[in-house]
């Protein structure tokens, strides 16, 4: 049974000026017998705050640019009216297809069908780009030579995402206009137009590029189509000018999308971008540098960037910030109802979209694996244990069995476990291995993580009074957690195997030796096992502090090392 989101009533009370005004963030899409998809849902409902970046990734055929047309279907009737027929994109032609996406603020833009369908949406709510980009060489030999162009309807897009995009040299005609009408109606300066038009871009360049005078790219000239002759767009390349016509491929690639969104972003400040595979011609180094570009100096605030790849580079900048989630297309039968959420950072597998696995086990070679909880990920691998790699689990269960195949180490919070038991863990299982205390907030936590990075700030910190603090709280909420023992190590996955069933029995029966480190009022007793991450939060000692900062301290680096030795 294929189930709909919730969509009583198609005539939606918000205008079109509410809509071109607020911010433009999808928590929710369904698509409903559309191109390749039987029902596809794509739910960041979850994400504690929207994502800037939204990054689809599979393998080629996976279906990705398929969500480019939904977008497209939405916002055509909007623009210009100027709608494809509905077989297009029905997959089952016998039936209509639904496209609905839900905002963050809870505004609702759907399309069935054939109808005409949202009268609500503003024709800049969405802007997108297909992967046929490159403009090899200039061509026009005057301004606005293929047509006068409407960049907010946008009168120039491809209406389906297998179809060339060739806004380039309109772009760069609007950009000349633009420059025009700075020069004799607003009477910029010559140095205002420059910071405004080339500064931007060779600042990008640095940022993409590098400063190495091998690589370095400078815009130095960009002269309009005059008396016949194509634009004169010369760069700076070395010691060498060079013209647009001979650049590298990716160095076009590059320029395409700056001068797009030099001109265009304007016009499309409250909107869902997307552009179908952004790292065309790139180099991982390259890849990884343009969308870091794009997403923090190029995308407007309350905006929203979704892209398909399956790059490395691209993979690798989702997975360092925090506003970028991850949407895996990877071997799904989508004739199937099919609901995806956000990937886990750091996944070993999302990996393996990029490179293969004989590639990776290359790259990784010679270096160990660990395996760690979820979100913890980023932080050890900031800590810069030499020669290891950490990658994304879901769950300590998962991390657990991960560690059983012998070709890689795990990494799990301690959570109600004796040391003793942590000493048998340890010897029955080599590859595991165990915090010194419940999870990794009671390290940034720790009084001593606390006072090392109170004292780099220079501010105040009593670290007898936040330890008896935390043993108010301990006490405070004993009886709440002294319940939770039990049934927690009832799920944990150590001592299942047939062979290990005495084991198991001893490790059932020792929930006691856990009470009695809690109600312990020696620190380094109770905190081992106090569960940080849900208690203790309200203390002022902890308020407005970023986890990034309190994992760089020396302090905490030591203490994580240490569990490598």
């Amino acid at each position: 049974m294929v189930t709909r989101l919730p969509i009583t009533n198609y005539q939606l009370p918000i205008t079109n000026y509410q809509l071109q005004k607020r911010t433009m963030l999808i928590k929710k899409l369904q698509l409903i017998n559309f191109k390749r998809f039987t029902e596809l849902i794509i739910d960041l409902s979850e994400q504690a705050t929207p994502p800037k970046l939204v990054l689809i990734i599979g393998v080629n055929g996976s279906g990705k640019s398929c969500l480019f047309d939904a977008f497209e279907a939405v916002s055509s009737q909007a623009k210009d009216d100027t709608t494809l027929a509905p077989t297009y994109y029905r997959k089952n032609a016998q039936k209509d297809f639904q496209v609905t996406i839900e905002l963050t603020d809870k505004t609702i833009i759907t399309r069935l069908d054939n109808k005409k369908w949202p009268d609500n949406l503003s024709p800049t709510a969405f802007y997108g780009r297909s992967s046929l980009r490159q403009v090899p060489q200039l061509t026009r030999m005057a301004l606005w030579q293929g047509g006068r162009v409407d960049f907010e309807k946008d009168s120039d897009r491809p209406r389906m995402y297998i179809e060339k995009d060739n806004r380039f040299e309109n772009d760069l005609d609007k950009t000349t206009e633009l420059v025009l009408k700075d020069v004799f109606i607003a009477n910029k300066s010559p140095i205002q137009i420059q910071e405004q038009y080339i500064v931007p871009i060779n600042e990008a360049f640095i940022r993409i590029f590098g400063e190495d005078n091998g690589t370095k790219l400078t815009l130095l000239e960009l002269i309009p189509p005059l008396e016949g002759k194509v634009a004169t767009i010369l760069f700076k390349k070395g010691d060498c000018k060079v013209h647009y016509n001979y650049l590298g491929n990716g160095e076009k690639a590059v320029f395409n999308i700056l001068v797009n969104l030099l001109s265009r972003t304007p016009f499309y400040q409250n909107t869902i971008y997307y552009f179908d595979e952004l790292d065309l011609h790139l180099n991982t180094k390259l890849q990884y540098g343009l969308l870091k570009e794009i997403v923090e100096h190029w995308i407007p605030e309350g905006c929203q960037l979704w892209t398909a790849t399956h790059s490395l580079g691209f993979i690798e900048y989702t997975n360092e910030v925090d506003q970028a989630v991850i949407i895996n297309f990877n071997e799904l039968n989508f004739d199937h109802p099919q609901t995806l959420f956000a990937q886990p950072k750091n996944r070993y597998d999302v990996f393996e979209i990029a490179v293969s696995k004989e590639f990776l086990s290359k790259v990784v070679e010679g270096k160990t694996i660990v395996f760690s909880e979820n979100t913890d990920t980023p932080f050890y691998n900031s800590v810069g244990i030499k020669d290891t790699i950490f990658f994304t689990a879901i769950d300590k269960n998962d991390v657990f069995f991960k560690a059983k195949n012998r070709h890689y180490h795990g990494l799990i919070d301690r959570y109600f476990l004796t040391d003793e038991e942590i000493q048998l863990i340890r010897h029955t299982y080599p590859n595991l291995l165990i915090l010194n205390y419940y999870s990794i907030e009671n390290y940034f936590y720790h009084p001593d993580n606390l006072e090392e990075y109170y004292q780099s700030k220079q501010q105040d910190f009593d670290k007898t009074r936040y330890i008896n603090r935390l043993k108010e709280c301990k006490n405070a909420h004993q009886g709440k957690i002294v319940l939770g023992i039990v049934g927690a190590r009832s799920g944990y996955p150590f001592f299942k195997e047939n062979e290990y069933a005495k084991l198991r029995k001893q490790f059932k029966d020792n929930a006691e030796s856990v009470l009695m480190l809690l109600q312990s009022d020696e620190f380094e007793n109770f905190y081992q096992v106090f569960p940080a991450k849900d208690y203790g939060r309200e203390l002022p000692e902890r308020q407005n502090l970023n986890k990034d900062k309190l994992s760089q301290t020396q302090w905490f680096r030591k203490q994580i090392q240490s569990l490598f030795i």
